[in-house]
């Protein structure tokens, strides 16, 4: 099918024939003459070793959805480069089901619904169609930045939910088999209400047609990704609990199915027809809303045993009254070059960004760049490492005590404008010693007496996309089911979270002082995931950088890595994302990624320890999507850069 067919296909479910020539009404504010419908048959395709073209998910020679064992690092990768459009997501499948969006005249918004609704399928143990999700979106018309929140909530709740099964008795035990694997870890979904909200200000596409990628690959069959095969593996025991989990995601004889297997997803495939048909209100309400309630109501398991599992509380209001919302975009300006916009709590990943960068312009890390970055970004210097973990360590000092659902918990000060304020971060910058030891553990800043107990509750997994469109729109799209396969909950062919861990499990300290980010009804959860915007001069227009991760608590320091690399050290799109991780939360521990075992980091070790770091040299699991608008031989190009560290591809539109 060409992109002119394929466009039509998927305007014509929007209206009649006979209104062909009308704006496309209830489908996006778009109209037909303006759909950047491309016809290039190689948009949107790999190039085999062969050098021709491949199609992502056709099974040929070259195709890079074929299965692999999931490992630690791809060697090899270079930046790709397209001309008008490009998607890079963390599984093949779903970067290809985005950009044949965009080839058919989608924006970006468009491609994010498509891309979603198949990482619900090929990648459960990250992401989820009942999820949550935040969303930084350019408006290129416009030259305006939305922050979307699609992050979910907590039913009727008290600050002792996690930890007790009978919340207002002190003597209660705690929720079995866990908190995570309880009913209680469930939060109430956001990310399909969010991009609902999304396609109806954004979208040129009908939303209805978004969803036919998902259903076809769940409906004809897929082959299991690697890092899904070895989830359902790990992950065996607590899925053995849920029957529909079992029927998904296991074989006739018990056994789970493994990396490499041609399965089906009916149930999803269904749940996709419900939303595409229905719009996101049928996750709010009818019997799709009555079967998520139900699922997370489950007190026994399904098992032979009837392992007891504590139920949720959530009731179907509490789905029929959940709000996705637009938010103040935490901005700041880096260096006087760069404009960086990033996510508003309830994430705390935006403002550690943004007090990271505001700290770290008070040093020149120019002079502190990788060596050799042609050779996968190449080795960090000691100095760069240091600098950059200490600003991260005086950012999640603030993060741990102030950062919470700002609906509920107000920041400091004035706020987001306090916590970045630059005469505030150059005061912090002052307690790094650049020559002598690291700090070990930072001290929160002083904003006032805010009577708040520290909070390091650890979060887990999820997943990230960056896409551009032809119309120069942007979408940098954190999306998450937390934990690897969620609370392993599963109905209608999607699992269920277990985002609402992410809740500190006590709502005060050891000394009784409240913790910020309680659980309370109605509250979001705080969270780390940072999709990021960057921009040249003082304001959004000159569209530079997208970029984000999964990665949980390290979050901020795969993404901060990865602007730094990019902005101060001059590396391109793929070199930033694969570049070595490293950074740190408040403690003495520095993360010195070892996921990329060809690279010899033993003198980067050796200095960090000698300026008293402790150093983790673990493999970390990012997910870095990065697209950068550059001049490449005098001509603007759109770059792509995928982490090695997962599956994900690069796509766009002609050669790449």
């Amino acid at each position: 099918m060409g992109g002119g067919d394929a466009a039509h296909n998927l305007l014509r479910q929007c209206r009649p024939p006979v209104a062909v020539a009308l704006s496309l009404y209830g489908c996006g504010n778009g109209s037909d003459s303006d759909l950047a419908v491309d016809n290039n048959a190689q948009s949107c395709s790999v190039v085999s070793g062969t050098g021709s073209a491949v199609v992502v998910g056709s099974g040929l020679p070259g195709d890079p959805a074929a299965p692999e064992a999931a490992s630690g690092y791809r060697l090899g990768y270079k930046a790709k480069q397209s001309s008008n459009y490009m998607v890079v997501a963390n599984t093949p499948l779903a970067t290809k089901a985005g950009c044949d969006v965009l080839k058919a005249g989608g924006t970006a918004v468009d491609a994010a619904v498509a891309v979603q609704a198949v990482l619900g399928l090929v990648e459960p143990q990250s992401s989820t169609i009942a999820g949550s999700a935040f969303m930084m979106y350019y408006d290129a018309a416009n030259k305006k930045v939305v922050a979307y929140d699609g992050r979910e909530t907590a039913p009727a709740a008290t600050g002792y939910y996690l930890a007790r099964q009978d919340q207002s008795n002190a003597s209660s035990p705690a929720p079995v088999p866990s908190a995570r694997r309880s009913g209680r870890s469930i939060g109430v979904p956001g990310v399909m209400r969010m991009l609902d909200m999304a396609h109806k200000e954004h979208g040129k596409l009908a939303w209805a047609p978004l969803f036919d990628e998902g259903i076809r690959l769940a409906s004809s069959g897929y082959k299991i990704p690697g890092r899904m095969g070895d989830a359902i593996r790990t992950n065996a025991a607590n899925l053995q609990l849920d029957a529909n989990a079992v029927a998904a995601y296991f074989n006739a004889d018990g056994t789970p199915k493994t990396t490499g297997t041609v399965t089906t997803n009916l149930p999803y495939a269904q749940s996709l027809r419900t939303l595409a048909t229905g719009g996101a209100d049928a996750m709010y309400s009818g019997p799709l809303a009555e079967a998520i309630v139900a699922k997370a109501a489950q007190s026994v398991g399904d098992d032979a045993a009837k392992t007891p599992i504590t139920p949720s509380l959530m009731t179907v209001t509490d789905l029929k009254n959940y709000q996705a919302k637009k938010r103040e975009s935490v901005c700041t300006t880096y260096r006087s070059s760069y404009y960086i916009c990033t996510m508003s709590p309830p994430s705390s990943g935006g403002i550690a960004i943004a007090q990271s960068l505001g700290i770290l312009e008070n040093f020149d890390l120019s002079q502190y760049g990788p060596t050799n970055p042609s050779n996968e970004g190449g080795v960090p210097s000691v100095m760069g490492v240091h600098l950059v973990s200490e600003a991260q360590r005086l950012a999640y000092a603030d993060r741990d005590k102030y950062v919470a659902d700002t609906d509920f918990i107000p920041l400091p000060g004035n706020g987001v404008s306090s916590m970045i304020d630059k005469a505030y971060l150059k005061q912090r910058a002052s307690l790094i010693n650049p020559n002598g030891n690291s700090m070990g553990t930072a001290t929160a800043g002083n904003l006032g007496n805010v009577p708040l107990g520290v909070d390091k509750t650890v979060e887990k997994g999820t997943t990230h996309f960056s896409i551009v469109d032809a119309y120069g729109n942007v979408v940098s799209m954190t999306s998450t089911v937390e934990s690897s396969m969620g609370s392993y909950h599963m109905v209608g062919g999607f699992l269920l979270t277990n985002q609402l861990t992410d809740f500190s499990a006590q709502p005060v300290d050891a000394a009784g002082v409240p913790v910020a980010n309680r659980v309370a009804p109605g509250k979001r959860p705080r969270s780390t995931m940072a999709p990021t915007l960057v921009f040249k001069g003082t304001g959004p227009g000159d569209f530079v950088m997208a970029t984000g991760s999964p990665g949980g608590g390290t979050i901020i320091q795969y993404v901060l890595k990865t602007v730094v690399g990019a902005l101060d050290w001059g590396l391109d799109a793929q070199q930033a994302t694969s570049l070595v991780n490293f950074g740190a939360t408040n403690s003495p521990t520095t993360n010195v990624d070892g996921a990329n075992t060809s690279l010899d980091l033993t003198a980067l070790i050796d200095g960090l320890k000698a300026k008293g770091h402790t150093v983790n040299n673990g493999a970390q699991s990012s997910g870095v999507s990065t697209i950068m608008r550059v001049n490449r031989n005098g001509q603007t190009k759109l770059e792509g850069g995928v982490d090695p560290r997962r599956e994900g591809i690069v796509l766009g539109d002609g050669a790449l």
